[in-house]
């Protein structure tokens, strides 16, 4: 397994925020975390309303690869996919230079009433991702049926968790700090700093991932 370079081992991970379509505005979660904390930093994906797959992931791999710390993703909606084009393309070994993320409501970018701005991002990429990751989904979001993120969750290699009826998971969601979600950054975070940092592979980050975890079943 790949250890994370020497000059990055035992720093705090960089928190990169991956907004989805149109950004995430000064309610949205992903905006609240960010000002709390000086290493939780946006990427400047721009062309927010009318996204382009290839230039969000160029912008991406160009934060990635620019952090000084070993880097975790914080993902909402389109951003998710992107993260997993990223991930396909990027030809990454595991847990480096990203060493975890967090995926919360990813649309269903192959759906036949996708919008064009999302649909240019399908098919979503069927790849195991090289790093730790958990995939958060609400059972009424209107954007993908909880049976397709779990669908999408087993493709990459994620932890699914259940959030119940929170619609997109978003501002609307009337979520505020979401401080659920911020615990499952915390595990990814803490799994980051140990089992990742030290070169373990992904058997010896789940218990991390897993522990207090409720996560509901799907055939």
């Amino acid at each position: 397994m790949l250890h994370i370079a020497s000059e990055t081992a035992g720093r705090r991970p960089t928190i990169l925020t991956v907004p989805g379509l149109g950004n995430s505005g000064p309610t949205h979660w992903q905006t609240l975390w960010e000002q709390a904390d000086r290493d939780c930093v946006r990427v400047a994906l721009g062309m927010w309303c009318d996204p382009r797959r290839n230039a969000w992931v160029t912008r991406l791999e160009q934060a990635i690869r620019t952090a000084e710390a070993p880097v975790v993703l914080v993902a909402h909606s389109l951003g998710c996919v992107a993260v997993a084009w990223w991930a396909a393309l990027a030809g990454q070994q595991w847990g480096a230079p990203v060493a975890g993320a967090l995926l919360v409501a990813p649309p269903d970018v192959e759906r036949a009433d996708a919008c064009r701005e999302i649909a240019g991002f399908a098919p979503a990429p069927r790849v195991s991702l090289p790093f730790p990751s958990i995939l958060v989904a609400s059972d009424d979001d209107p954007y993908c049926s909880g049976q397709r993120a779990f669908d999408m969750a087993r493709l990459w290699g994620s932890h699914f968790v259940d959030a119940g009826a929170c619609g997109h998971i978003n501002a609307d969601s009337g979520l505020g700090w979401w401080g659920e979600g911020r615990a499952l950054l915390d595990r990814l975070i803490g799994a980051a700093e140990g089992p990742v940092a030290h070169g373990a592979g992904r058997a010896a980050a789940q218990p991390l991932l897993d522990g207090g975890i409720d996560r509901r079943a799907r055939s």
